[in-house]
């Protein structure tokens, strides 16, 4: 506690904390918000990665994205019913409700959130942008363990960007605990690319980033791209089996 005293960025930021030896909880969760509404611990990690890669530890290798999650003690939220649509009508809408409908569809697209719109339009978003709109609030999660039966959690997510060799952990973001892991992908990816342009080989992520978009954000970093696929994204491809060999014109697969 005497070190931390004698700390400048301590007395700045923590300078309630100085009055006790040991401190109150109250205290502690005081200085826990005044640390999570700035980006302190973001700057102590790029300086630890910025020595790291000086000293040698960190080279030009490859970058693995993936996600973990966390539970949250806030209690969780009673689940509000929702009330059940009305019957849609059957047949083709009349061509004045057809563009109220279209125009209703669009609005509603509209008000939607960066990170409740698909993936793609998270693109042309600067990287302060994202990190700025990404959802933090705990929410309830779902994930696969690995005996394939769904996990669920109330909480949140961390997704981390860490170097393949070395194992340091790059970069790191948190969100709600519903969020996809492909959504985070672009926004780790974003913020690499600002603070070590051209540094890394490839990206390597499972199956839960396979995604377009991240492609696209991967090419223009000029990383290869590894990442596990996922068939329930893609539809049939034509003369290939499911293995990606080709196939002759009675689809079998030739050897």
């Amino acid at each position: 506690m005497k070190r931390l005293k004698q700390d400048p960025f301590f007395r700045f930021d923590c300078g309630f904390l100085l009055s006790d030896d040991v401190p109150s909880e109250a205290s502690y969760s005081r200085m826990i918000t005044a640390i999570s509404e700035t980006d302190a611990l973001a700057k102590v990690q790029d300086v630890l990665v910025a020595q790291a890669i000086q000293e040698g530890f960190i080279t030009e290798e490859s970058l693995a994205i993936d996600a973990t999650h966390f539970e949250a003690r806030d209690k969780p939220e009673a689940s509000v019913k929702k009330e059940k649509p009305a019957p849609k009508k059957r047949g083709r809408k009349p061509k004045g409700e057809q563009e109220a409908w279209q125009a209703t569809k669009q609005k509603q697209e509209d008000d939607k959130t960066l990170y409740e719109k698909e993936i793609v339009h998270q693109l042309n978003e600067s990287a302060e942008t994202l990190v700025n709109e990404m959802p933090i609030a705990p929410k309830w999660g779902v994930k696969k363990n690995s005996d394939g039966k769904n996990a669920y959690w109330f909480g949140h997510k961390a997704h981390l960007a860490g170097s393949t060799d070395s194992q340091y952990i790059i970069r790191g973001l948190m969100s709600s605990g519903s969020l996809n892991d492909g959504k985070a992908a672009i926004p780790l990816l974003k913020q690499i690319q600002q603070k070590m342009p051209g540094f890394f080989q490839a990206g390597i992520m499972d199956k839960g980033y396979d995604f377009t978009p991240i492609y696209q954000q991967l090419q223009e970093m000029n990383l290869h791209a590894v990442i596990a696929y996922n068939p329930r994204r893609e539809g049939e491809v034509i003369g290939f089996d499911e293995h990606f060999a080709p196939t002759c014109v009675r689809e079998h697969s030739y050897r």
